[in-house]
């Protein structure tokens, strides 16, 4: 399972997303597109985001459908004609993880990536 995040734009500024934009799309998914869940989140910055867990064989093929999810779902929803997919991609989690590892261990000790107190860390 992949999880692919579609930012949306809308066509004209000052838009929000309707309340029900994650039953609105849920709706328009079809059994072959791999869709598993859908989440919202409407104040995203800079843009609104949709985070799709799919199936699919690899990371571009769940892009790709992602994407294609995507401009179809909105162009099918009344409510949701307005926005267009901004950028569709994986969230790259590697900043995260960076940001747990230098972290502090404890109150007072370095974090897996922060000086130890082994010389060759």
């Amino acid at each position: 399972m992949y999880l692919v995040h579609a930012a949306l734009r809308p066509v004209s500024q000052g838009r929000r997303l309707p309340r029900d934009a994650r039953e609105l799309l849920l709706a328009t998914a079809r059994p072959e597109e791999g869709i598993e869940h859908l989440v919202v989140h409407p104040d995203a910055v800079p843009d609104p985001v949709i985070g799709i867990y799919l199936l699919a064989r690899s990371l571009a093929e769940a892009e790709e459908r992602g994407a294609a999810f995507c401009r179809r779902a909105l162009a099918a929803v009344p409510e949701l004609e307005h926005w267009r997919p901004a950028r569709v991609a994986a969230p790259l989690v590697a900043p995260f993880y960076e940001q747990l590892l230098t972290c502090p261990a404890g109150p007072d000790g370095p974090g897996r990536n922060g000086p130890g107190t082994l010389s060759s860390s």
